[in-house]
């Protein structure tokens, strides 16, 4: 693999409860959503568990993943191609943590730290969205 060795961890508050984030990283329709602009393949599962398969591009760029681990609080992919290393999401009520480890090209850093942006966009919506329909 072509590319330098890079690791970033990033923890930023988030708005809504350890369930909406759950679902907004396991749920394949959500990620969809929020990960723009990279996309995700067909073969999705609808849901991430240990063992999915699938792959996502970011340009031309292709990312294979390997759903390592997939439970309550956790989600860890092994990524290959674009990047070969590690994706690891960890999260709680009104936090979320992302550890990305890998050889590539590209800057990970960089696109680590809007893919939370991101994602707290995505939730600010959803916890809007819930709230207006508890007043209803």
């Amino acid at each position: 693999m072509l590319g330098n060795f890079q690791q970033s961890q990033l923890r930023i508050a988030v708005p809504g409860d350890h369930d909406l984030i759950r679902d907004s990283l396991l749920n394949s329709n959500h990620l969809k959503k929020w990960l723009i602009p990279q996309t995700l393949s067909s073969d999705v599962p609808d849901k991430l568990i240990t063992g999915s398969k699938f792959s996502s591009k970011l340009g031309l760029v292709t990312i294979e993943h390997h759903v390592e681990i997939a439970d309550d609080n956790c989600l860890r992919m092994i990524l290959k191609q674009g990047i070969d290393g590690y994706h690891e999401w960890l999260w709680g009520d009104g936090w979320v943590q992302s550890r990305l480890e890998g050889i590539s090209l590209l800057p990970l850093n960089l696109g680590q730290t809007f893919s939370l942006l991101k994602l707290r966009l995505f939730l600010m919506s959803q916890t809007k969205e819930k709230e207006q329909n508890n007043e209803n």
